[in-house]
């Protein structure tokens, strides 16, 4: 297994293009997993640990960028949880102190996984994702770059670069269920935003189908939300829930989560 490690974000595409096979890592929670269990063995590793372009957040005419090395340690307090709280919560729920000091946003994204933690308040913010590889730079909506279970449209030669959220500055909640309230993948978890700006509520749940979902609800429809969110999931039995339990559980998150938004 080679291990190539760029020092800028030039040099990580271009070996990117030169060795599409090879499998990006920063915080390696989720690859690290993989490799220690033998169920992958990819032929390279690209180490982006080094690649400064890749952390940290800023301002960018109007809207947020998320650096793709933007740890949840990072997002879960100061400026930045005051301007996406729901990500900041979900940020907090993320494993251990350990774990969210090497665990990245773009990693979640990455893996897409339906129980990634901090995709359902991205959702809800309507978040895009900024790819890049050495012919140029692309965006897309979140939603579109979920395809699947552990499936999403990068690019053999793309890498994840940064999120790009517009902050709703609205009231938002991110809640999640498991056996445990620590070092814990999510039974199913839930986002919600009162933009009350816009009259809406948007709503996004995880581990509850094969991509997390998006819900838009009226504010003034705000009693049907509970019932749109079941509605909407597509859950499945696993060792870590039945599907009953997923909707029911989504149900009531949904209850709470308006309390809490519209109170």
């Amino acid at each position: 297994m080679d291990v190539l490690t760029p020092s800028s974000l030039a040099e990580a595409l271009a070996l990117k293009a030169e060795r599409p096979e090879a499998i990006p890592i920063q915080g390696g929670t989720d690859l690290l997993v993989e490799l220690n269990f033998d169920r992958s063995r990819p032929a390279a590793i690209l180490n982006l640990s080094e690649v400064a372009e890749l952390r940290g957040w800023s301002h960018e005419d109007g809207f947020i960028r998320l650096g793709a090395g933007l740890t949840y340690a990072e997002a879960e307090t100061g400026a930045l949880a005051e301007l996406l709280p729901a990500l900041a919560e979900a940020s907090r729920t993320v494993g251990s102190p350990q774990i969210r000091n090497r665990g990245t946003v773009g990693g979640n994204l990455g893996t897409a996984s339906p129980a990634g933690d901090a995709l359902p308040p991205l959702l809800v913010e309507e978040a895009e994702v900024e790819l890049a590889s050495a012919g140029g730079v692309r965006t897309m909506p979140l939603t579109d770059f979920l395809v699947g279970p552990k499936r999403n449209a990068l690019g053999a030669d793309e890498l994840i670069t940064a999120v790009r959220v517009v902050p709703s500055r609205a009231s938002q909640t991110f809640m999640k269920v498991g056996p445990r309230n620590a070092m814990v993948i999510a039974v199913c978890s839930l986002a919600v935003v009162a933009d009350r700006e816009r009259g809406e509520l948007r709503a996004s749940f995880g581990s509850a189908g094969p991509v997390p979902g998006l819900v838009r609800c009226p504010i003034e429809d705000a009693k049907e939300l509970p019932e749109r969110v079941e509605a909407a999931a597509s859950p499945i039995d696993d060792v870590r829930g039945t599907a009953a339990y997923r909707r029911h559980a989504l149900r009531v998150l949904a209850g709470r989560a308006l309390e809490r938004c519209l109170a």
